[in-house]
């Protein structure tokens, strides 16, 4: 029924499979444009080969890796933040192919006017929204931090991270006086985070605190930060003679430094070996459920990521009355030639 619910909102939502008969990651969705004419936007998914027919756009939300950027920035049809490009060449080494915009303007993929978002959930991360043919409202929010800024739409095609209501681990608020008191103890710390995305927020955060000394980073995380944020402030190398030395780096490059420092790990899992402080780039199970409801849509779509929480939090929506359909219910699978 939801399925067919789409159709009549002029969306078909597919999954294709590679050449190896796997699927690939997340999915594309094909319309028609105002002007009549078929379109097929692919989301956060990887390139299609060249000797088949290509989407007309790879929409890349944001340039972490399990969104595929690292392929679809090799395509001509890939389309993502001037911001978020740049973070795809730093972490890839490579050069990107596609088209960027500056996040918030409206942009034009063969003649469908598509505007942009952002997410908070990286510096660059977008919410891609346009309208087809009937006038469907359609909306891709990738991995979210804040959906303040979002429109209402019909179509909403969205992330469940922590989205499986009935795990304790998927309820938390940022302990940001936690971070605040771990930063200012005596003696050196260090927060773990990951290089895109969580150190950057880290780096906002310290400066935001009221600390201004250098922060110190590995080489490409430093690179990053630098061209992720305005006011960066001081950013350092690891090696350090000061007694009060701030450092960001990977959660698994903690072991790497001197024994007694204070450790900790910015994130909302519970597995390292390190006391962990909850700052999380996401929206928890109940911030994901308020923003379905704030945009109204008549149909969610939950694509991301794998495993079981697309569809813990679909059945979560429809069980309150939202229609949604998660990823693993896409009935519509094609092959890379048939796109």
């Amino acid at each position: 029924m939801i399925s067919k619910k789409l159709i009549d909102l002029g969306v078909l939502a597919l999954r294709q499979r590679n050449s190896r008969g796997t699927f690939k990651p997340h999915i594309s969705i094909r319309f028609r444009d105002c002007a009549g004419d078929l379109r097929t936007f692919s989301v956060d998914t990887t390139r299609t080969p060249g000797k088949h027919l290509q989407p007309d756009a790879y929409l890349i939300t944001h340039a972490h890796s399990d969104h595929h950027g690292k392929s679809a920035m090799l395509s001509p049809n890939a389309v993502c933040s001037e911001k978020t490009a740049v973070a795809l060449e730093i972490r890839h080494d490579r050069k990107y192919a596609g088209s960027t915009f500056r996040l918030g303007n409206e942009i034009d993929i063969e003649g469908t006017k598509v505007k942009t978002f952002p997410t908070e959930h990286t510096v660059g991360a977008t919410a891609f929204y346009w309208e087809n043919d009937v006038g469907t409202r359609i909306l891709v929010t990738g991995d979210i931090k804040d959906a303040d800024g979002l429109p209402p739409c019909d179509v909403l095609i969205t992330e469940a991270n922590y989205g499986d209501p009935a795990d304790p681990s998927c309820h938390f608020a940022d302990d940001l006086e936690g971070m605040k008191s771990a930063l200012f103890q005596n003696g050196p710390v260090a927060f773990g985070a990951y290089e895109f995305g969580k150190a950057q927020r880290a780096v906002e955060l310290i400066r935001g605190f009221g600390y201004d000394g250098a922060i110190r980073m590995e080489a490409r995380t430093r690179a990053l930060t630098r061209s992720m944020l305005e006011n960066a402030g001081e950013l350092a190398g690891l090696d350090s003679g000061e007694e009060d030395a701030v450092f960001v780096v990977a959660p698994w490059d903690l072991d790497k430094l001197p024994w007694n420092m204070k450790k900790y790990v910015l994130s909302c899992r519970m597995d390292y070996p390190y006391p962990t402080i909850r700052i999380s780039d996401h929206l928890d199970a109940c911030g994901l459920e308020n923003m379905v409801r704030k945009l109204s849509p008549e149909v969610t779509l939950v694509y991301h990521p794998g495993g079981h929480r697309p569809s813990k939090f679909s059945k979560h929506l429809n069980s309150i009355g939202i229609d949604s359909i998660s990823i693993d219910q896409i009935g519509n699978v094609l092959s890379n030639g048939f796109i």
